[in-house]
């Protein structure tokens, strides 16, 4: 084979390799985001009273259960 042809395929296969790599951490960052939120009970309880709220259970809950739900929602348009 010819320098000319090697180093051809050469930079095919990085370039192959760089999109398909780019593409598999993409799928993998966005299941492990969909399985572990970056927000958490202690952090909303921790925002609520830098507001002045009085965090109970019940409203964390809800707070929680509607970021969840519009995050759902969110990711659900992004697809179609």
């Amino acid at each position: 084979m010819s320098t000319g042809i090697v180093v051809l395929l050469v930079i095919i296969g990085v370039i192959a390799g760089f999109a398909i790599g780019f593409f598999a951490a993409k799928k993998y960052l966005e299941n492990y985001l969909k399985k572990n939120p970056p927000f958490n009970e202690q952090m909303l309880k921790t925002m609520m009273l830098q507001m002045g709220q009085k965090p109970s259970q019940r409203k964390i809950n809800q707070m929680m259960t509607s970021m969840k739900a519009s995050y759902a929602k969110e990711n659900s348009k992004k697809k179609k």
